[in-house]
């Protein structure tokens, strides 16, 4: 049966104990076997009315009659909206009373099997399907929290509402550029380069690497009339990377005022701006309406794609608070407006969390050195800029609402050098900031970096070639892997036995050790197995040299890759690190071994996909004991074949390592496979790492956080165990909003990340956001921003496939669309109008669920391998949402007509900035050539007709017929228009941490059908055109 949609009861409060933490002890991780492994199970996205405790209901959201706005004046600018329930979907059957509501919001559900249509058939639209979500209590629940516990404030202590500090007036000037004592500013934000003193009048939140317009989240040049957010950023020529410096992310001294009439709840005197009347603090007190809230007719209006890509939505903050916010590269929520209450969120009928990328590389990052981290005593959050400060000796903590008292240390500012501005120090003027942790912070002293590499050299790696690639790439940068004069390395490989290696100082050449009992794996000589690479590194060199020759005559065709795993396991497990796992063929001898569970008759499926599930839990529970001993593991899988992706995966996705996959990987066929693993393997080994990490989420007191989304283990309630974390890792979490939020004006969520840098440093990053506070429905649409929520939707779809099925996933995204929709039709639009109506700021989430349903992760009817599918979901869940929304919709640009006007200049390099286009076939032309950018993959498509001049001057062909077939590489020609083109494709791809390969194709090219997938906005046999997607739509709201 499928289900309406995505159900939302947060599962706080049943005291009962967490099912997925084996120990609230962080000293000791490991965990029983059996007991606990639960995380797979996720409900996804639970919602509750605001201090009811409900089971979980059957739907994204509450279905029946919408809970009107509690009694009292709007808050706002937005008319309210007539108190009149929602026309209830016809509902099936009747529900006994104690169970919750049928929902309100069918769906589309599986087609019966049936012979595939023409192409030029219509398909028919979805079925409707009315049926219960869970059966069961959620997976993820949590206990009562013990002691003071975030989030909750002891009553006696508790502090008056929210004050912020010191921002009546504008910021004053900022201090000189001074040598700052105890506050460094590195090269290298792991701590890996030297560190230099910075001024720190501005600092600056760029990001390296950045991504390009739209996908990276910051501003962009103002857009045409019609695609402007509600606080467009100046016109500008520069890239939004470049832009970062500015608007609205700078974070300067602001300068502190005691207000005179000390703290009070209220306006007045005393009052900051958090004080401020909702309205005023909002900003939403407009005479006109907001460019976010304007009403967008979807079926009248069809170009609504904006010719540049979507910038994050600026909260509606005072501009004093929005300055010193975190950037939404980093932090993200999926509504920049948090409802009051539960029942508002409710009736909003769209998701609450949080999207981020904490260890994300950061081109400015302020870095503290301080014997006290000023922290809440209560809820332990850090201090930070949306704190307040009633006087010089003493600070309100913005989540719990505590006083604190300050630390005579900080009352001294390293910046201007100056005593009894407390105010002005850099962890109040920084929402992103780093801490060198004091020994308080160390379990055990920090570890030395660690890599141990697993490899596969059964007769089928040596085939791939992957072998020799790999050797040569870790020669080229060994002396760049990150880490000390205590960095380790370790090398296993196995096929149907077990080889170490002994690389111990002194011997003339590596000694190879074969353990053939792999029932029960034993390390044959522990000490010198790791070893310290600066000692050892010509014993190294010379290994990694003779290994491609050494098995390039083997036959074994057997894999025990369980046992090679449980061996690499007993080597790392003193002192953790880093497992980097090679595997090209599915394990077929001892622990773990597996068998093929894919049927390739069924790719094409309309009906459920089987097998996304783990076919046993023997690699769930090596990770978790991995976990446990700080040993995060990385597997690259290589392979033609299937390798049942779904179980394997595990390892990485519960020890929080990393998943890369290279289908049809052959050194001599593949060639744009090759370049794609040598230049990710080159990032791999180089990038900063982060060991024995954990990181905790707070946020205001009235929120609570209840499902995590991401590669990691759950170790307590509110904290995840990354034995490794890397700068290319995103997570999400879902929120519901347990106390209504009636006296405050704004909340903040904060990420804090401790780890250990690869030189041996206890390092402490800390990201802090606000957001303000709303009570009309208005006022939580017009913050809707429509890539976070779309993002964190594909997360739980994916949680749904697994749990449940792919039908019902399906199903719930497309109710995802409808009731949102449906909700601001019935409950925030003042004038009923005719048509399918959206705001603004959600024009483009019918197009965006769209494109889920033909992602690769979520397709049905057209072909697939499981891996494939299983690896693109792996991919939704874990990359940072700039990336995933890449993936999900996919740019298309025209190359052909490629011109400066408009470009970007980076250095001495023009860059051209063509316009994004829409996924249509409408927009392709013979005469031209096309750029489709799908985040992992890149498909140039030449028309039949293309100009001479393209293929002579970019192609360096004489006609369309001497393109050849397999070209995946842009020749460097001496032309002005190669030149232009070259650079916009390297500029694309110089933006992402994972290299994507390039196929130039040719009409007839057999990749054309891989690239035509992509054209999301039109039919095919299996799926709905964008239009008649919207008609459904506006069918289901209209019932």
């Amino acid at each position: 049966m499928s289900t309406a949609g995505f159900n939302s009861q947060n599962g706080t409060g049943t005291g009962q104990t967490y099912t997925n933490g084996p120990s609230q002890n962080p000293v000791a991780l490991q965990q029983p076997s059996g007991v606990g492994y639960s995380v797979n199970h996720q409900p996804a996205y639970n919602q509750m009315q605001a201090k009811v405790l409900a089971p979980p209901g059957p739907a994204l959201y509450p279905s029946g009659p919408y809970q009107p706005v509690p009694p009292g004046p709007q808050v706002g600018s937005y008319p309210p909206a007539p108190a009149q329930p929602l026309l209830p979907r016809p509902q099936i059957g009747i529900l006994p009373s104690h169970t919750p509501p049928q929902s309100a919001s069918p769906s589309p559900g599986p087609r019966p099997a049936q012979a595939t249509p023409p192409a030029q058939a219509t398909p028919p639209p979805p079925a409707v399907t009315s049926t219960s979500y869970y059966t069961g209590p959620p997976a993820w629940q949590y206990a009562a929290p013990r002691g003071p516990a975030p989030n909750h404030v002891n009553p006696a202590a508790a502090a008056p509402p929210l004050m912020s500090h010191s921002s009546t007036q504008p910021p004053g000037p900022g201090a000189p550029p001074t040598s700052i004592h105890g506050f460094t500013q590195p090269g290298d934000v792991a701590g890996n380069g030297p560190q230099a003193p910075n001024s720190y009048n501005h600092v600056d939140n760029r990001m390296a690497g950045a991504a390009p317009p739209g996908r990276h989240l910051g501003h962009y040049p103002s857009l045409p009339p019609g695609y402007q957010n509600t606080s467009a950023p100046p016109p500008s020529s520069l890239h939004p990377a470049l832009q970062a410096a500015t608007q609205p992310y700078t974070q300067g001294p602001q300068p502190y005022q005691q207000q005179p009439g000390g703290p009070g709840p209220g306006p007045g005197p005393g009052a900051g701006p958090a004080q401020l009347s909702p309205s005023m603090a909002a900003m939403s007190l407009q005479s006109s309406t907001p460019e976010a809230l304007r009403v967008v007719n979807l079926l009248q209006e069809r170009n609504l794609l904006p010719p540049a890509p979507v910038p994050a939505p600026t909260p509606c903050l005072t501009q004093d608070l929005q300055k010193l916010n975190c950037s939404p590269e980093v932090f993200r929520c999926t509504l920049t407006s948090i409802p009051q209450t539960q029942s508002v969120l409710n009736k909003a009928k769209l998701p609450l969390g949080l999207l981020l990328h904490p260890f994300k590389d950061l081109s400015q990052l302020p870095v503290v050195t301080s014997s006290t981290i000023v922290r809440c005593r209560s809820c332990r959050t850090y201090i930070n800029p949306f704190v307040s400060f009633l006087d010089q000796r003493r600070w309100k903590c913005n989540l719990c609402y505590r006083v604190n008292d300050v630390p005579e240390e900080f009352m001294y500012n390293p910046v201007s050098r100056s005593y009894g501005e407390p105010h002005k120090r850099p962890e109040v003027q920084n929402a992103t900031i780093e801490f060198i942790a004091p020994s308080e912070y160390m379990l055990r002293p920090p570890q030395p970096a660690v890599y141990l590499f697993v490899l596969d050299v059964s007769h089928n790696a040596v085939e791939t070639g992957y072998l020799s690639v790999f050797c040569q790439s870790l020669l080229d940068n060994i002396s760049a892997l990150p880490g000390d004069s205590r960095t380790k390395v370790g090398f296993i490989t196995f096929d149907s036995t077990i080889h170490f290696y002994n690389l111990q100082e002194g011997l003339s050449q590596p000694q190879m050790l074969i353990v053939s009992d792999i029932e029960d794996i034993f390390l044959p000589t522990p000490d010198s197995l790791l070893v310290n690479l600066n000692e050892c590194k010509e014993l190294v060199q010379d290994l990694l040299k003779s290994l491609p020759n050494l098995f390039e005559k083997t036959m074994e065709t057997q894999s025990a890759l369980g046992s090679a795993l449980q061996a690499a396991f007993k080597l790392l497990s003193p002192t953790g690190g880093r497992m980097s796992v090679f595997q090209t063929q599915l394990p077929n001898l001892g622990v773990g071994a597996l068998q093929s569970r894919e049927d390739p008759n069924q790719r094409a499926s309309a009906k459920d996909v089987q097998h996304l599930s783990p076919a046993t839990d023997f690699y769930k529970k090596l990770a978790l004991d991995c976990s446990g001993q700080q040993v995060a593991v990385d597997l690259f899988l290589l392979s033609a074949q299937y390798c049942d992706l779904a179980t394997l995966g595990c390892i990485s996705r519960y020890s929080a390592g990393s998943v890369y996959y290279y289908p049809s990987y052959h050194h001599q066929h593949n060639p744009a496979q090759v370049e794609r693993f040598q230049r990710d393997l080159k990032r791999y080994l180089t990038r900063k790492i982060g060991f024995e990490a954990v990181m905790r989420i707070r946020c205001t007191k009235g929120l609570s956080i209840h499902t995590f989304h991401g590669n990691f283990f759950v170790r307590s309630t509110d904290l995840l165990s990354l034995p490794n974390v890397n700068p290319d890792a995103g997570f999400a979490v879902q929120m519901s909003i347990e106390e209504n939020l009636d006296d405050m004006q704004v909340v903040s969520f904060q990420a804090a990340l401790l780890y250990t840098s690869s030189k041996g440093e206890r390092r402490i990053r800390v990201h802090t956001m606000c957001l303000p506070v709303v009570s009309s429905l208005s006022d939580v649409f017009a913050g809707a921003d429509v890539q976070a929520i779309t993002g964190l939707l594909a997360c739980m779809a994916v949680d749904r496939s697994v749990t449940s099925s792919l039908s019902d996933a399906r199903d719930a995204m497309t109710n995802a669309a409808i009731d949102s929709l449906s909700s601001y039709r019935q409950s925030a639009l003042t004038i009923q109008q005719p048509g399918l109506l959206a705001p603004a700021c959600l024009r483009l989430f019918p197009l965006y669920i769209l494109a889920l349903l033909k992602q690769k992760a979520f397709r049905t009817g057209t072909s697939t391998r499981l891996d494939e599918r299983v690896f693109a979901m792996y991919q939704l869940k874990y990359q940072p949402l700039a990336f995933a929304m890449l993936m999900i919709h996919p740019a298309l640009y025209r190359l052909d007509d490629l011109s400066d006007e408009g470009a970007l200049n980076i250095g001495e390099q023009t860059i051209p900035q063509p316009r994004v286009l829409q996924l249509s076939v409408e927009k392709l032309s013979r005469e031209g050539a096309f750029l489709l950018d799908a985040g992992l993959v890149m498909y140039l498509w030449i028309g039949r007709n293309c100009h001479q001049n393209f293929l002579s001057q970019v192609l360096g062909v004489s006609s369309y017929a001497a393109v050849p077939e397999k070209l995946y590489l842009l020749p460097e020609l001496d032309t002005a228009e190669s030149q232009r083109t070259r650079a916009f494709v390297s500029w694309l791809r110089d933006q992402r941490p994972f290299f994507p390969s390039l196929h130039i194709i040719r009409d007839e090219s057999q990749l054309k059908p891989h690239f035509l997938q992509n054209m999301i906005e039109d039919r095919t046999e299996s799926a709905l055109s964008y239009y008649e997607f919207l008609l459904h739509l506006q069918q289901q709201i209209s019932k």
